[in-house]
């Protein structure tokens, strides 16, 4: 643990850094590559819209000794649907059937007591029309907008509209790897989802802003100098931030993967599938998109500008002379070298050893006699 302190600490300090910048066209291309994997995913697969989307009714029973795969098998025999069942934490069932209307529930239910042998009363109903369910998707694709558009917004006026619109590429990327994530694995997509997807998408901002609020303290009159230019910079403000960026991290994704692999997995809570997965995933391509997507585009924006060209020469230039001084200063010196080699023979031989300046002590002049 002190060496991974020690190293954000020499990060921090700019004395060992790695290349994020150099290597965008890798990131970039990395990112291409899991986006259309997630579209295609969400092309050929689709996602499994929970009844709260699509209206539906939801069954739940007290403890039972039915199987989950049992009980997906009565309801879709009672229902003509296909039915999605999950099994509580009080040994109960709960069963989603999609399409349906209140008189088919009724009949549903009244079925589903006499294959699970229990009185009619005991299982639970809910409906939700589907009118109900295209509120909620409306809803959802409103909040979602207008969040995106209030963060843009922000962005322009905190730093600049590079930034805002780099930050933007970002959270469409982690929403579009996240959705594409769900299709694939077929996981519902519940409210929950939703609100998760909204959490990930704030979190992958603080990181993102981070980053961004280093970058623009470290950018103030980079005009003036010629050391640097944006993109060196624009890569100290990465390797500064980046243990603290995994840090942050790690730290989220650990609750997260108990709800995930331990909560919905090992005691087979299903119910916190929804949102765990959709953080899971959405915190991992958050803190991806934030060092190797959005400061990259917001360098590659920046180095179109005249201005930071101008600086780019002016560094390169200066850079060059530097090079060819300590190419000249490495010939001065091996030149001097082979001087002093050709005339190191001159001195080849026995050295005369100086008179011993011990014979004069003890005496008061310190004369020889």
């Amino acid at each position: 643990m002190s060496k991974i302190g020690n190293l954000g600490a020499r990060l921090h300090r700019g004395e060992v850094s790695y290349d994020f910048i150099g290597h965008r066209k890798i990131w970039y291309g990395i990112s291409v590559l899991i986006t259309i994997t997630a579209v295609l995913g969400l092309a050929v697969r689709g996602l499994n819209m929970g009844i709260d989307f699509q209206g539906g009714a939801v069954f739940t029973t007290p403890k039972t000794g039915v199987s989950v795969a049992q009980a997906e098998r009565y309801a879709q025999e009672a229902s003509g649907h296909p039915a999605v069942v999950q099994k509580l934490g009080t040994g109960g069932l709960r069963i989603q059937v999609a399409g349906m209307d209140t008189q088919q529930s009724d009949e549903v239910k009244n079925d589903l007591a006499k294959d699970f042998g229990m009185n009619p009363e005991k299982i639970g109903a809910d409906l939700v029309g589907p009118s109900w369910g295209d509120q909620i998707a409306n809803k959802a694709w409103q909040g979602l907008a207008i969040f995106m558009v209030l963060v843009v917004i922000y962005l322009a006026i905190a730093f600049e509209w590079r930034m805002a619109v780099a930050a933007l590429v970002a959270l469409i990327h982690d929403i579009t790897i996240t959705t594409g994530i769900y299709a694939l694995v077929g996981f519902e997509v519940t409210p929950g989802t939703v609100i998760g997807l909204l959490t990930i998408l704030g979190y992958s901002l603080y990181d993102t802003v981070v980053v961004f609020d280093s970058l623009k303290e470290q950018t103030k009159d980079i005009t003036k100098q010629t050391r640097f230019t944006y993109s060196d910079i624009a890569n100290r403000s990465i390797n500064g931030t980046l243990v603290r960026s995994v840090n942050t991290t790690v730290v989220a994704l650990l609750p997260v993967a108990g709800l995930l692999f331990i909560g919905g997995g090992f005691l087979g809570a299903g119910t916190l599938n929804d949102i765990s997965l959709s953080l899971f995933v959405g915190l991992a391509a958050g803190a991806y998109s934030s060092i190797f997507i959005a400061t990259p585009l917001v360098a590659d924006l920046k180095e179109r500008e005249p201005q930071m060209r101008a600086l780019r020469r002016r560094v390169l230039a200066k850079r060059a002379q530097a090079a060819e001084g300590d190419l000249v200063d490495a010939r001065s010196g091996a030149g001097n070298a082979e001087d002093a080699e050709d005339a190191a023979p001159a001195g080849v031989g026995p050295r005369s050893q100086p008179a011993s300046r011990s014979r004069g002590r003890g005496r008061p002049s310190g004369k020889r006699r």
